[in-house]
């Protein structure tokens, strides 16, 4: 199936990528009137969920990546568009560039994945829609910690409405009301309601002190989301499916193709998929005239000759790995260091929240029925700021409701499993029973109803050394052609203290629940393992990537030490902006999404105002 070609030789802008930034900047344009091109790497999205819930009912793993195309298991070169995937970060494929998509040179793993269809990433996202507190803009003024971000909270605050309207985020602001947020405009949608995990996470914590900081019953509140709570959009009210990650069955949850869709229904928009953004160009002035693609076959993954196109404008929202390596593969006699570059800090700072995640069993007097709601209703704010910073890194807590499901990858199913055959992959079968009949359903309705996750998202240090560049081994190469995308990665002392201090609060979260916590330690061989030491006792963990990816081209008020001002605008061209949550300078404790959309609103704003006015 060939793409579709571009209608027009010039538009008023070009935008690279139909995720949330994308996709919110071409409706903002589009609904003003402006002509729009967008250029998407993957196929279209199904009209229809049926395909993918198909495959992510069928598939043997419940990644993220289960439900969406291409397969899991592809070799990255054979793929027009490769995408990383977890099963790609295990001790024998993370290194492997025939298995792993990133061509990884690190110390450590970089661990988030992306797709690269129907948005990206923000197909199987959760949903999370925090704003990043006031203290996070000014890391350097108040902690001597990294840099400032170049605008503060009251810069975004307006915006931070805009977007929850625009994602539809259900919420209560007095419940978010804490280090500092302030709300001008309530939530569109009432809060979800919390779940019998949350009341008995918050019932153990209350009395807790970790770093100063006292926690209370109330320190557990609702996780602002953009899923329904009631009708909404035309969207559904949530049906409480636990499998938000990968994929809402209802489409009660937010996703790109929401807002892509009505960006197309202005007429002003039109969107080719297929197509792949290869190079830009610049002229005498430095402005970009051109941007050139390659398409491909779908059918056949044929690709077709180069293309390119021109416009006023050129809004690359690619993510912060991919959008990095375009800016990259731009290198030419007048952009000596690719696109943007002139700071020599493009792919730089690429950070992401290390993801701790402990699991246990509650006592049998403590029955708390995971798997009904959301994977997630609250969360544990009071640890994300706090005077420790200027020591370590924060974190916020994410409290699960889907059991074991995300923690031992695929429960209850493993657990089941283990109970008929006698195994004990769970670690909740110690004696390796085998029962069938009244046994094994007396013994699962236990372990099932008193299964608990935690989640601890970390805040990373921006460094210059973790990095994202294109591979100069020409058999690192996509079947385009093109380079892949190579990382460098690893996690600072400041990082790694924040997250030995989760381990230390989920260790007495669990011991005030009186849980058997059954969080294991890591491999030999798990490439993502880190052997600490707290107060000269050894202590072993791991870490996940949260699907966060950030940096790599970030905002600054310095030319030379930034790649984008306050607007998203590159320092360099003054027709081409980078949007993203490749522009945060730090990553916070925040999931990014909520910002990353607030940003685009702001910057769609200034384009249509000033420059395409």
């Amino acid at each position: 199936m060939l793409p579709a070609k571009p209608q027009q030789s010039h538009y008023d802008a070009i935008i690279v990528g139909s995720g949330v930034a994308g996709a919110l900047v071409a409706n903002q344009l589009g609904s003003a009137g402006k002509k729009v091109l967008i250029l998407e790497a993957g196929p279209p999205a199904p009209t229809n969920l049926n395909e993918y819930m198909k495959r992510f009912y069928g598939a043997w793993t419940k990644v993220p990546e289960s439900p969406y195309l291409p397969d899991l298991f592809a070799d990255p070169t054979t793929l027009n568009v490769g995408r990383p995937t977890v099963l790609t970060l295990t001790a024998r494929a993370w290194r492997d560039p025939k298995q792993s998509y990133l061509i990884q040179k690190g110390n450590l793993p970089f661990g988030s994945t992306y797709e690269r269809v129907g948005g990206g990433t923000a197909l199987h996202w959760l949903g999370t829609s925090l704003r990043l507190l006031p203290n996070d803009f000014q890391m350097g003024r108040i902690y001597q910690r990294f840099d400032n971000w170049p605008i503060t909270y009251g810069d975004l605050e307006p915006w931070y409405c805009r977007a929850e309207c625009e994602l539809g985020v259900s919420a209560f602001s007095k419940d978010q009301s804490y280090h500092g947020l302030t709300f001008s405009k309530e939530y569109p949608m009432p809060g979800i309601p919390r779940s019998l995990v949350d009341v008995a996470v918050a019932k153990a914590i209350n009395g807790m002190t970790v770093d100063g900081v006292a926690l209370g019953d109330t320190s557990v509140v609702s996780t602002p989301a953009a899923r329904n709570s009631q009708p909404y959009q035309s969207r559904r009210v949530c049906a409480g499916n636990t499998n938000c990650i990968p994929i809402c069955p209802i489409q009660a949850k937010y996703d790109p193709t929401i807002t892509l869709n009505a960006a197309l229904s202005t007429g002003n928009v039109e969107i080719c998929y297929q197509t792949v953004a290869s190079r830009l160009e610049t002229d005498a002035n430095q402005q970009v005239s051109k941007i050139y693609f390659r398409q491909y076959d779908k059918i056949t993954s044929a690709p077709l000759p180069e293309e390119s196109r021109t416009a006023t404008m050129y809004i690359i929202a690619a993510n912060a790995i991919e959008t990095p390596r375009l800016l990259l593969m731009s290198k030419s006699d007048r952009t000596p260091h690719g696109m943007a570059n002139s700071s020599k800090q493009v792919g730089k700072n690429l950070m992401d929240h290390p993801y701790y995640v402990p699991w246990g069993l509650l006592p049998e007097s403590t029955r708390v029925y995971p798997y009904r709601g959301p994977l997630s209703t609250s969360g544990i704010e009071d640890l994300r700021d706090g005077l420790f910073r200027k020591k370590r890194a924060a974190y916020r807590i994410e409290i699960g409701n889907e059991g074991w499901n995300f923690a031992i990858g695929g429960d209850p199913a493993i657990t089941t499993v283990d109970f008929v055959n006698g195994l004990n992959i769970s670690r909740a079968n110690k004696d390796n029973e085998a029962l069938f009949g009244a046994k094994l359903v007396e013994r699962l309705n236990s372990i099932i109803t008193r299964q608990i996750r935690l989640g601890f998202l970390i805040e990373q240090e921006p460094e210059e050394r973790n990095c994202v560049d294109v591979s100069t081994d020409p058999k690192s190469v996509d079947h385009l052609g093109l380079p892949r995308p190579q990382i460098t990665y690893d996690l600072s002392d400041y990082t790694k203290a924040g997250l030995l201090a989760a381990k230390k609060a989920a260790d007495e979260i669990f011991d005030r629940l009186g849980a058997e916590q059954l969080t294991r330690e890591p491999d030999p061989d798990e490439p993502a393992a880190l052997d600490l030491s707290d107060n000269g006792k050894p202590v072993r963990l791991s870490y996940l990537g949260a699907g966060h990816i950030i940096g790599t081209y970030r905002m600054g008020t310095d030319r030379a030490k930034s790649v984008v001002n306050s607007d998203q605008r590159s320092w360099d061209h003054d027709n081409l902006y980078l949007i993203g949550s490749g522009v945060f300078p730090t990553s916070a404790t925040g999931n990014p999404t909520l910002t990353i959309a607030a940003l685009a609103l702001r910057t769609a704003d200034k384009i249509i105002n000033h420059d395409l006015h």
